[in-house]
């Protein structure tokens, strides 16, 4: 099936690591140009390269989601370098899972600013292209801990829950400018191997702690027995995003969870 995404230009926040860099590639696969907007830029630039091989093209633009500044300048260099931008992943995300009485006002500063706040800045710098070419997609990245709270992650709960209403908002807002923005939630999603993120991923510190036996004990706490992988997530993002397969979808949220919840 063809999902009409070929030629198109995409922005992927925090494009370079495990999530993001399946979502990247996903689209690439579809014949997208993409756009890794990330501050990891040796990563990024490796994930560009794993695009090329793809037969498109993918650019890495460094950027820190939590500076509107950033945001604007990394917008403008894609349209730049792509002539437009289609679709818009707000992807980036950080979380520190402990219990809320643990955490401090600079903990919750990083998690809001990267998971929020960073939202709110990318979908702000490409909203006035879309509505002036009166087409686009965006999707965010939320969390199933956004639909029904998780332990340890009150902080990324909360961030992720706001980021599922701020997509319903905008598309009640510009569905008749003819933009769609809808949300996906993951549940836990592990990296495969260390290769799918670079220095500044959260992974770097996370994923040592996943032993064996806490990786079995979280499978059965979903229905399908299984963790969830990057690829599970990307396939879902790129249903969203393709104006032939779901351009009649708006304003909804998708967990990809194997079934952690069923809202």
């Amino acid at each position: 099936m063809d999902l009409g995404l070929k030629g198109k230009s995409v922005i992927i926040t925090g494009g370079a690591a495990h999530i993001g860099r399946a979502i990247t590639l996903a689209f690439a696969r579809e014949g997208a140009n993409v756009a890794i907007a990330d501050i990891d830029m040796p990563q990024a630039e490796k994930v560009t390269k794993e695009v090329a091989k793809l037969g498109t093209k993918g650019i890495a633009v460094k950027t820190d989601v939590t500076k509107f500044e950033d945001a604007q300048k990394m917008a403008e260099s894609v349209i730049t370098e792509f002539n437009s931008i289609d679709v818009l992943v707000n992807n980036a995300g950080f979380d520190q899972a402990m219990p809320f009485t643990s955490t401090t006002p600079e903990i919750w500063d990083k998690i809001i600013n990267i998971n929020y706040r960073g939202t709110l800045n990318c979908t702000k710098v490409v909203l006035d292209h879309m509505i002036q070419r009166r087409q686009g997609a965006i999707v965010n990245i939320s969390s199933d801990a956004g639909r029904m709270g998780e332990n340890r992650e009150a902080v990324y709960s909360g961030t992720k829950g706001a980021v599922i209403s701020f997509a319903k908002a905008i598309a009640r807002e510009n569905g008749r400018f003819g933009i769609r923005a809808n949300a996906v939630c993951p549940g836990m999603t592990l990296p495969d191997t260390e290769e799918e993120f670079g220095e500044h991923s959260m992974w770097k510190v996370a994923l040592p702690f996943m032993t064996p036996e806490m990786r079995e004990k979280s499978k059965q706490s979903y229905p399908l027995k299984k963790i969830g992988t990057s690829q599970d997530v990307a396939y879902a993002v790129v249903f969203l995003a393709s104006p032939v397969a779901a351009g009649h979808i708006t304003g909804q949220t998708l967990s990809v969870s194997g079934g952690y919840t069923m809202i």
